[in-house]
C-alpha cells in the first residue's frame, strides 16, 4: 500500500512538469492567436480587408462581391455625367460640328481606316445621342441604356479623329465603360426612386476597379515624369509667372518655382498621391493637396472638364457612406441610423459569402476585370510593339498618361506638292483641309494626311500623278528647332506599318541637348539689347539645306553659327534668281541676312550644325513688350471666369441650334446650314 502511495506521488511529480509544459504551450498558442488577430486587425484597418480574404481565388472573388454602400458611387456617377453634359459641346466639339465634320474634303485621322464617317447631320445626331446618354447618367435614369448610348457614340467619335486625342478624353471613355456594369444607379438616381429594387448594396469591385483606374492615372503619370527633361525643368517653362504661383514667388525666384514646385513637386505628387489617398490617416491631407493641384490646373491650362472630373472622383477613395453621413449632419432631426429604408445596415447583401453560391457570371465578371487591369497596366508601355506610332516621343498622346511631359514649339510646316508630269512645284497652305496642327507631330497621321492631299488634289485639280513632301520644323522641350521628317521623301509612296519604325523620320538631335544649359544665358544677353530683339535657335543635319525667307518687318537680322559648319547663300527677292552672296561659316562666325529675300543655309560639316537668328521685330502691333509675361504654350488658359462661362453659354446655344437643325433635316428634309472657315 505504501509502495502504491509512493508510486502515485512519484507519478504526480512526473505529471506536474508535463502539465506545466502543456499550460505553457496553451499560453503560447493563445498569445500567437492573439498576435495574429492583432495583426489581422491592423491589416484590416489599413486596407479594409483581412489577409484571409486573399487565401484563395474563391476568397478573393467573395471579397470582390462584398456588399458595399453605393452612396459614394451614386454621387460620383451623377457629377461625372453632369460634367460630360458640359464637355460635349466644348471638347467633344458639338458646338463646332459643322466646322469639324461638314467639309467632305477635310482630312480625317481615324485609328482604323475602315471606320466610316457619316454625313454632317448624322454626326450631329450621334452627338445628340451622346448628350442624352450623359444626361441619363447624371439623373440615373435608364442608367444602363444611358451608359450604352454615351459610351458607344463617345468611342466612335473618339476613334474617328486621333488629332483631338488626349489623356483625359481617353479617361472619360474608360469611366463610361466601367460605370456600365456597376450598380451606380442604386443611390441618387431616378431609377432607384421609380423602380426600387430589393438589392440595396453594390459589390466592392464597383469601387475597386474605379480606384484602380485613378491609381494608374496618378501613379503612371508620376512614372512618366521620371524623365530627364521633366526632372531638370525643361518640359513646362514660363508657368512660374502665372498668378496661381504668386504665394511661392514671395520666397522663390521664377526659375526655382519652375524647377522645384512645378517639375519636382508635380513629379512627387503624381507618383505618391494615390498611395496617400488609400489610407484613412493620410487621406485628409492628400485630398487637400490633390484638390489644390486640380484647381490650379483648371486655372493654368485650357483642358476642359478634366480637373473637375478628377475633383468629383476623389470621394471614391473615401468611406462609401460619406453622402449619408453628410446628409444626416445637414438634416435637422434626422439620424442616419434611423433611415432604415436606405441605411446600409438594413440593405440586403448583393451576394452571399457562401463560396458555393459562386456562379459563372461571377467568374465572367472577374475575367473582364482582370483583362481590364492587365490591359491598362501594359498599354502605356506598349510602344516597343506599336513602333509605327512612335516619333520623337513614344506613341500617340492619348493613352500613355505622359501628361505635360512633352512641350512642342513648331515654327514651320511646309507642305510641297509636285506635279510629276509637268515638274511644277506647288506649296500648300498647312491649314488647308485640317482642323489643327497636331497631325504634323505624329508620323502615322502624316502618312494619312499625305494620302488625303493626294486624293483632294485629284478631286479639285484633276492631277493624278503627284508627289507630296513635308518639311516640319519643331522644338521639343526647349531644344533647337529641327526638321522632323525627311523633306526628300515622297510621302505618297512612303511605307508605314503600325509595327515598324518609319525610315523617313529624322531623329531628335539629342547630342545637342547640352546646349539647353547655355541657351537661356544667350537669350538673356540678346533680350538685353532692346525690348524688341528676339532669337531663334536652329539645328540641321549634314548635307541638308534650309530655305528661309526673311519678312520685311524684321530688321538687323543676323545668323551666327554655334556649332558645325554651314554654307550660307543669299538670294535676291526671288528664290530662283541669281546668287548675290555665298560664304562658309564656322562656329563663332556670323553674317548679316538681307530682309525681303530668300536665303539658303546648308550644313556642310560631317556632324549636325546649330546656329541662331537674331533680329528686331519692327512691326509695332506684333511686338511683345514684356517677354517675361510671354507664354508660348497654346494649351494655357487665358480666359477669366466670366469669359469662360460666357463661352460655355455660347457653345450650349450653338449646340442646341445644330441639334435642332439636324432634327429638322431628319424629319422634314430641311438642309442643315453649315458655317465655313474664313480664309
Amino acid at each position: 500500500m505504501a509502495r502504491h502511495i509512493v508510486s502515485d506521488l512519484d507519478k504526480s511529480k512526473l505529471k506536474r512538469p508535463a502539465m506545466k509544459e502543456k499550460k505553457q504551450r496553451c499560453k503560447t498558442d493563445s498569445q500567437e492567436r492573439s498576435s495574429t488577430r492583432c495583426d489581422e486587425g491592423t491589416f484590416a484597418k489599413l486596407f479594409g480587408f483581412n489577409t484571409s480574404d486573399l487565401a484563395s481565388f474563391k476568397c478573393l472573388l467573395v471579397l470582390l462581391y462584398r456588399p458595399t454602400d453605393p452612396a459614394s458611387l451614386g454621387v460620383v456617377r451623377c457629377l461625372f455625367g453632369l460634367l460630360m453634359v458640359f464637355d460635349i459641346p466644348e471638347e467633344r466639339g458639338l458646338a463646332i460640328a459643322d466646322f469639324r465634320w461638314g467639309d467632305p474634303l477635310e482630312c480625317r485621322f481615324p485609328l482604323f481606316n475602315f471606320l466610316p464617317q457619316p454625313s454632317l447631320q448624322c454626326m450631329i445626331m450621334l452627338y445628340m445621342v451622346m448628350w442624352l446618354g450623359a444626361l441619363g447618367i447624371t439623373l440615373g435614369f435608364f442608367f444602363r441604356t444611358s451608359c450604352v448610348a454615351f459610351a458607344s457614340t463617345y468611342w466612335y467619335i473618339f476613334l474617328l479623329d486621333k488629332s483631338s486625342w488626349n489623356n483625359h478624353s481617353y479617361l472619360y471613355g474608360l469611366l463610361a465603360i466601367l460605370l456600365l456594369p456597376s450598380q451606380a444607379n442604386l443611390y441618387c438616381s431616378l431609377d432607384s426612386w421609380l423602380w426600387p429594387k430589393k438589392q440595396k448594396m453594390a459589390p466592392l469591385w464597383n469601387y475597386a476597379i474605379l480606384r484602380y483606374q485613378f491609381f494608374l492615372l496618378y501613379f503612371l503619370a508620376g512614372l512618366k515624369k521620371f524623365d530627364y527633361d521633366w526632372l531638370n525643368g525643361y518640359s513646362m517653362t514660363y508657368l512660374a509667372n502665372h498668378w496661381v504661383f504668386e504665394p511661392f514667388r514671395v520666397f522663390m525666384t521664377p526659375a526655382q518655382v519652375d524647377l522645384w514646385i512645378i517639375h519636382v513637386g508635380g513629379f512627387l505628387l503624381d507618383l505618391t498621391i494615390a498611395f496617400w489617398l488609400f489610407f484613412d490617416k493620410t487621406r485628409p491631407p492628400a485630398l487637400l493637396f490633390c484638390a489644390s493641384f486640380h484647381l490650379m490646373n483648371s486655372q493654368i491650362f485650357s483642358i476642359g472638364m478634366f480637373p473637375y472630373v478628377c475633383l468629383v472622383t476623389l470621394p471614391l477613395f473615401c468611406n462609401p457612406s460619406w453622402p449619408r453621413k453628410l446628409l444626416s449632419m445637414t438634416t435637422v432631426g434626422n439620424d442616419c441610423d434611423s433611415c432604415t429604408e436606405d441605411s446600409p445596415s438594413s440593405l440586403e447583401p448583393i451576394y452571399s459569402r457562401d463560396k458555393k453560391a459562386l456562379t459563372w457570371k461571377h467568374y465572367l465578371v472577374f475575367s473582364c476585370l482582370a483583362t481590364h487591369v492587365t490591359v491598362q497596366a501594359v498599354l502605356p508601355y506598349s510602344h516597343s510593339v506599336t513602333k509605327g506610332f512612335n516619333n520623337w516621343t513614344s506613341g500617340l498622346y492619348g493613352y500613355s498618361w505622359d501628361m505635360m511631359v512633352h512641350s512642342w514649339n513648331t515654327i514651320l510646316i511646309l507642305p510641297r506638292v509636285v506635279d510629276n508630269a509637268s515638274g511644277k512645284e506647288m506649296f500648300l497652305d498647312p491649314e488647308a483641309w485640317v482642323q489643327n496642327d497636331r497631325w504634323s507631330k505624329h508620323v502615322d497621321m502624316v502618312h494619312q494626311w499625305a494620302k488625303c492631299v493626294q486624293r483632294n488634289v485629284y478631286q479639285t485639280q484633276g492631277i493624278t500623278d503627284i508627289s507630296v513632301h513635308l518639311d516640319v520644323w519643331s522644338s521639343l522641350n526647349g531644344r533647337f528647332q529641327q526638321r522632323m521628317y525627311d523633306p526628300r521623301v515622297d510621302l505618297t509612296k512612303a511605307q508605314w506599318s503600325p509595327f515598324e519604325t518609319p525610315s523617313w523620320i529624322m531623329p531628335l538631335l539629342t547630342e545637342l541637348s547640352y546646349w539647353r544649359i547655355k541657351l537661356p544665358e544667350i537669350e538673356e544677353d540678346i533680350f538685353s539689347w532692346s525690348n524688341h530683339t528676339d532669337v531663334l535657335f536652329v539645328a540641321d543635319f549634314p548635307g541638308l539645306s534650309m530655305e528661309n525667307f526673311i519678312a520685311h518687318g524684321l530688321g538687323n537680322v543676323s545668323l551666327t553659327v554655334l556649332e558645325g559648319e554651314v554654307e550660307f547663300i543669299q538670294n535676291t527677292h526671288n528664290s530662283e534668281s541669281k546668287v548675290i552672296r555665298r560664304s562658309n561659316l564656322k562656329a563663332g562666325e556670323h553674317t548679316n541676312v538681307k530682309d525681303s529675300a530668300f536665303h539658303h543655309v546648308k550644313t556642310v560639316s560631317h556632324t549636325p550644325s546649330c546656329y541662331m537668328y537674331t533680329f528686331i521685330n519692327k512691326t509695332a502691333q506684333n511686338l511683345k513688350e514684356n517677354y517675361e509675361d510671354y507664354v508660348p504654350n497654346s494649351g494655357l488658359n487665358v480666359l477669366g471666369l466670366h469669359d469662360s462661362m460666357a463661352l460655355r453659354y455660347r457653345n450650349l446655344k450653338l449646340s442646341l441650334k445644330l441639334v435642332w437643325n439636324a432634327l429638322l433635316h431628319t424629319i422634314f428634309g430641311v438642309p442643315v446650314p453649315r458655317r465655313v472657315k474664313r480664309a
